[in-house]
C-alpha cells in the first residue's frame, strides 16, 4: 500500500531525529523507502570515475547528517546539501566538478520538501541553508570586513543554523582538518560579533560632531548645537544608510524649521 504523504514526512523526521541517525539514514536508503519517498537520496550514489575519482557523496551526506545537532531544519539542510550534485557534475575542466550544485540544490530542496507537505517555514529556512552551504569555501583565504558583513547579513537569522551545518560538513580522516574548520568558523563568528557591535556604536553616533554643527550652522557654543546632536543622533538611528551629504541637507532643513 502507497505511502500518504504525513507517513512519508514522519518516517523521515524519525530517521533523522534518531538516536542513531547514521544507521536510520542507511536503513532507510537500504530498505527502498528512501527511493519512494526521497528518490534524489539513494541518486547521490554517484558512479566512481577511475581517473576523476571524488568522495562517494551518499555516504559523506550521511555522515555530515548525522554529525550534525539535533535539530530538523539543521538535519534536513545538512541532507540537502548536497542534493544538486547529480544535476552539475561534469568532467570538462580537468577534474571532476558540481558548478552551482548548491544554487540547483536549493530548488530541488523546496521542491521536494514541498512535496513531502513541510510548512512553509521549513522549506524556506532548509532550501535557503543549502543555497548558502558553499559560501563559507575560501574564507581561510581571507575575507575582507565587506565579506564577513555580507555572508552574516545574506544568512540572517539562519546564521547560526548555517555554522553548524558548516561545521559538519566534513568527513576528512584526517583530524588536523577538522580542526582547522572548527578554527576558522570560530573566527568568523568572532568577527561577525566584533563587526556588529562595531556597527552598533558607530550607529550611535552622528556623522556630523559638534565642532561641525557650528562650522555648518555658523553658530557659537550653546544649548543650540546640544539640539542639532540630538537631532542627528536620532537621524542616524532612522537612517542609518544616509550619508554626509544627505545629512547635511537634513540638518539644514532642520535648522530652518528650529529657527521658524
Amino acid at each position: 500500500m502507497k505511502l500518504s504523504i504525513d507517513e512519508q514526512r514522519e518516517i523521515l523526521d524519525n530517521a533523522l531525529l534518531a538516536d542513531d541517525v547514521e544507521d536510520a539514514l542507511w536503513q532507510f536508503v537500504d530498505t527502498g523507502l528512501a527511493e519512494e519517498i526521497l528518490p534524489e537520496l539513494p541518486a547521490l550514489r554517484l558512479e566512481q570515475d577511475p581517473i576523476h575519482q571524488h568522495k562517494e557523496v551518499l555516504s559523506h551526506t550521511i555522515a555530515v547528517t548525522a554529525k550534525t545537532p539535533d535539530d530538523l531544519v539543521v538535519r534536513l539542510a545538512a541532507l540537502f546539501h548536497d542534493i544538486g550534485k547529480p544535476a552539475t557534475r561534469s568532467f570538462k575542466h580537468g577534474g571532476v566538478t558540481f558548478r552551482h550544485h548548491e544554487v540547483v540544490g536549493a530548488k530541488i530542496t523546496k521542491k521536494r520538501l514541498r512535496a513531502l507537505g513541510y510548512d512553509d517555514g521549513i522549506i524556506r529556512d532548509v532550501s535557503e541553508i543549502v543555497r548558502l552551504s558553499g559560501r563559507f569555501k575560501g574564507y581561510a583565504d581571507g575575507w575582507g570586513d565587506s565579506a564577513v558583513r555580507r555572508y552574516a547579513r545574506d544568512a540572517g537569522h539562519l546564521l547560526g543554523k548555517l555554522n553548524m551545518l558548516v561545521r559538519s560538513d566534513c568527513t576528512s580522516r584526517h583530524d588536523y582538518i577538522h580542526q582547522e574548520i572548527q578554527y576558522h568558523v570560530d573566527d568568523l563568528e568572532r568577527r561577525i560579533g566584533e563587526l556588529a557591535e562595531a556597527d552598533r556604536r558607530s550607529a550611535e553616533r552622528p556623522l556630523i560632531d559638534g565642532d561641525e554643527v557650528m562650522e555648518i550652522l555658523e553658530l557659537g557654543p550653546g544649548p543650540e548645537v546640544g539640539k542639532a546632536i540630538k537631532f542627528l543622533l536620532e537621524l542616524r538611528r532612522n537612517e542609518p544608510s544616509l550619508d554626509r551629504e544627505g545629512t547635511e541637507v537634513k540638518l539644514h532643513e532642520w535648522w530652518s524649521g528650529y529657527q521658524s
